[in-house]
């Protein structure tokens, strides 16, 4: 049984009656960085909630090229997968740990359920839901809608907020990736972004100094 304090400090929204289901059901999981959670076309038997630690959800083509959609930070759920949850369906995305994670896990039997006791429930999966597609449209804005240089930085103002860490432990070819480009090119612009004291390159991590120069 998970204790009950842990789920009224990372979800004090949720009603005393529901917070104690969820210690008693739920379960803990711990991740290491990089550990895949969730597979496309995978059976899903449960939902998740962010206790710790940062999620990746992303789409991922035959040949392997990912396409970043949003991350998962403590206190939220992956709205995607609720629906896979609820409908009983398989995952159209991936999931994956960026650092060291821990979630809690919560059989899908409970979900209609509680969507129809729990209105705490019910606002937390349809805030969820609004939450995760207005961050889908702002990073398609981007992909449509911006020059590669313009969606670099985003990128990298996006990460800085969401690891609330001027460093960050990523490599140009994974930046590639979730960009939908080459290691080349973003190699390039991140040259001209350190040339413009706005980045510093070190071995394993870039350290964003002034993003919002961006532009100047």
């Amino acid at each position: 049984m998970i204790p009950t304090e842990i789920i009224e400090k990372h979800f004090p929204f949720f009603e005393k009656e529901l917070q104690d289901q969820i210690a008693a059901i739920g379960e803990i999981k711990e991740f290491e960085s990089g550990d895949i959670l969730m597979k496309t076309g995978q059976n899903i038997r449960s939902t998740m909630l962010v206790l710790s630690g940062l999620i990746k959800i992303f789409r991922e083509d035959e040949e392997g090229n990912e396409f970043f959609m949003y991350y998962l930070q403590p206190g939220q759920a992956c709205a995607l997968s609720m629906v896979c949850a609820i409908k009983q369906e398989t995952s159209q995305i991936m999931a994956k740990t960026v650092n060291k994670t821990e979630v809690i896990t919560i059989p899908l039997t409970y979900m209609d359920q509680w969507m129809a006791n729990h209105k705490s429930w019910y606002h937390f999966v349809v805030s969820s839901y609004r939450e995760r597609f207005e961050d889908i449209l702002q990073t398609i804005d981007h992909i449509a809608f911006r020059n590669m240089d313009e969606r670099l930085v985003f990128y990298l103002k996006q990460h800085q907020t969401t690891t609330k860490s001027p460093m960050l432990s990523i490599s140009f070819t994974e930046i590639a990736q979730e960009l939908n480009s080459s290691r080349e090119v973003i190699s390039r612009l991140m040259k001209k972004l350190a040339e413009k004291g706005m980045i510093r390159q070190h071995k394993s991590q870039i350290e964003i100094l002034n993003l919002q120069k961006w532009g100047s």
